[in-house]
């Protein structure tokens, strides 16, 4: 998945294809991801492959264009976020944020630039090859639709390398042999109050941290062993791409009903254990 804001120019990961052998797409259209083709946003004129994000927040494909006929382009989803300004005070569209120290202190605090608009069937969109929208919902009491994340590209990307790190030490096809499960992904400020031994200004905040239990070994359990491995592969991640270096923190106690570990990008290392 690939993330703008709407009416900006996008950068898509693919070039898109012709329409047919030899004859280039004379437009193209995004089209909301659970929604017909025929729905599709208006066609725009496809002109030396620039293309332009939806005006509407949500999930959407790729379609390309050759007079009435139209044809999805396989690949990558495009998630069009709200931009932070939408927010007024603590609530965005009915959806309770909370306000983030930036808002309230100024200075160098960091806030998330927007967030995702999450639909109801939106839950189980696949956000990267093991994740899923869903796991980076905060886990509040909250009911309202849409409901809002703010997820790091940088955080997914560091995510898919970890898992692909496993299952390179252990010999195993990273698309189809790892079990991944997600505790908590983003947390709204509002709901990260209320989290036992969270950190007042927590990483998950801003949508580039996520705590994971990864079964390392490949045993069919989350175990202490599992977490260590875990971090393991973190600091092997982090020492081939500097650019996401962060926390790493690993939550193996007793009071833990299941090891894991939280894994973040903020730039700079950080290491705890719990």
């Amino acid at each position: 998945m690939t993330f703008a804001f709407p009416i900006d120019t996008v950068t898509y990961p693919l070039a898109p294809p012709a329409f047919v052998a030899g004859q280039p797409a004379a437009s193209y259209q995004w089209v909301r991801v659970n929604t017909p083709l025929a729905a599709g946003e208006r066609p725009r004129p496809l002109v030396s492959g620039a293309l332009v994000a939806p005006s509407r927040p949500g999930f959407y494909r790729l379609a390309i264009a050759r007079g009435a006929q139209r044809q999805l382009v396989d690949g990558v989803t495009l998630g069009v976020k709200v931009p932070f300004a939408q927010k007024i005070g603590a609530v965005l569209n009915g959806y309770r944020i909370g306000t983030y120290l930036a808002e309230r202190l100024g200075g160098d605090h960091d806030r998330p630039d927007g967030f995702v608009e999450v639909a109801a069937n939106d839950v189980d969109l696949p956000i990267t090859k093991h994740l899923r929208l869903g796991d980076f919902l905060t886990h509040d009491s909250q009911q309202v639709w849409p409901r809002y994340a703010a997820v790091s590209p940088l955080l997914l990307d560091k995510l898919e390398l970890v898992i692909a790190e496993v299952a390179r030490v252990n010999g195993r096809d990273p698309n189809v042999d790892v079990r991944v499960d997600v505790h908590s992904g983003y947390r709204t400020p509002l709901h990260n109050r209320g989290v036992r031994w969270s950190a007042k200004d927590s990483r998950h905040q801003y949508g580039d941290a996520a705590d994971v239990a990864i079964d390392a070994n490949f045993d069919g359990r989350y175990t202490v062993t599992d977490a260590k491995l875990v971090a393991l592969a973190t600091e092997m991640v982090e020492r081939a791409h500097p650019e996401m270096v962060g926390g790493i923190g690993l939550y193996t106690s007793r009071r833990y009903t299941t090891p894991y570990v939280h894994i973040d990008a903020r730039g700079n290392a950080a290491r705890w254990r719990s």
